[in-house]
C-alpha cells in the first residue's frame, strides 16, 4: 500500500469531531501528507405558500454557510491546522463528500462512526454513504457512547 498524500477530514460539528480531527491529523504526521477539512451544509429547500410573506429576505443557505465555515476555522485551529484548506459546500452529505475528494486528489477520507442501531442503521449514515462509491480509502472513527478508548 502506497503512502498517503492527502488526507480530507469531513465534519459535522458534532461534539466528537475533535477526536475524528485529532485522528486525522496524527495520520497525516505520519505519512507527511496535506489535510484538508471539509464540511457539507445539507441543502434544505425552503418554500413558503403563497399566503406567507416575510418581510425581508433571508437567505438560509447563506447563513448557515458563513456559520459553517467559521467553526470550520475553529476546528481547524483547535487542532492546529489554522494552514489546511477548508472547504464548506452546500449539498447532499455523501455525495459531496464523495466528490471533493475525488477533484481534489484524496487518498483518504476521514468520518466519524457514531455506530448507530436500530432505524438510524437501516436508513444509513454519512459514514456508511460516503463508503460506497468512494474514490479512495476510508476511515470511519468510532465515537460516542459505543466508542471504545
Amino acid at each position: 500500500m502506497d503512502d498517503y498524500r492527502h488526507i480530507l477530514l469531513a465534519t459535522d460539528f458534532a461534539p466528537e469531531s475533535r477526536c475524528v480531527g485529532e485522528r486525522a491529523v496524527e495520520l497525516a504526521a505520519r505519512y507527511d501528507a496535506r489535510l484538508s477539512l471539509l464540511h457539507v451544509v445539507d441543502y434544505v429547500p425552503l418554500e413558503l405558500s403563497n399566503d406567507m410573506m416575510l418581510a425581508e429576505p433571508v437567505d438560509v443557505d447563506g447563513r448557515l454557510v458563513d456559520e459553517a465555515r467559521d467553526s470550520l476555522d475553529r476546528l481547524a485551529a483547535e487542532l492546529g491546522q489554522e494552514g489546511a484548506q477548508r472547504w464548506v459546500v452546500l449539498g447532499s452529505t455523501g455525495p459531496e463528500i464523495k466528490r471533493t475528494a475525488e477533484e481534489h486528489d484524496v487518498d483518504l477520507i476521514v468520518v466519524g462512526s457514531h455506530g448507530r442501531h436500530g432505524l438510524a442503521l437501516l436508513l444509513g449514515s454519512t459514514a456508511n454513504a460516503v463508503l460506497h462509491g468512494a474514490p479512495c480509502d476510508v476511515l470511519a472513527v468510532r465515537v460516542g457512547e459505543d466508542a471504545q478508548g
